[in-house]
């Protein structure tokens, strides 16, 4: 059975940090393209970084120079290290994997972000 659980959110003030995790099983993580991805209230889910099974990464434009996708296959965890927060970044953040046709998502966690 494929889980990616996500752990880490909260409530946080803005300037703040915040490290969120996503430990995956059932699936061969060294393999998957990674991602996490945000859903702010009343508005669709975005894409916010992604690392490949090589490691190379992207980002939002709106997050670049903020945060850092990394990944520990020893693990089998991709983080999302979030830093200088700010209240427009209050969504649900969701982990994502991807390997050929097959696409897993977790079931998000909580970022909440007080001015």
């Amino acid at each position: 059975q494929v889980q990616l659980v996500e752990s880490g959110g909260g409530l946080v003030q803005a300037g703040g940090s915040l490290r969120l995790s996503c430990l995956t099983s059932g699936i061969r993580f060294g393999r998957y393209a990674m991602g996490w991805y945000r859903q702010p209230p009343g508005k669709q889910r975005e894409l916010v970084a992604t690392i490949g099974s090589g490691g190379t990464t992207n980002f939002a434009s709106f997050v670049k120079g903020r945060f850092t996708i990394t990944r520990d296959n020893s693990k089998n965890t991709v983080y999302l290290q979030m830093n200088s927060l700010k209240p427009e970044d209050t969504a649900v953040y969701y982990c994502n994997g991807k390997y050929s046709t097959l696409t897993y998502w977790g079931q998000g966690t909580q970022v909440t972000v007080s001015s």
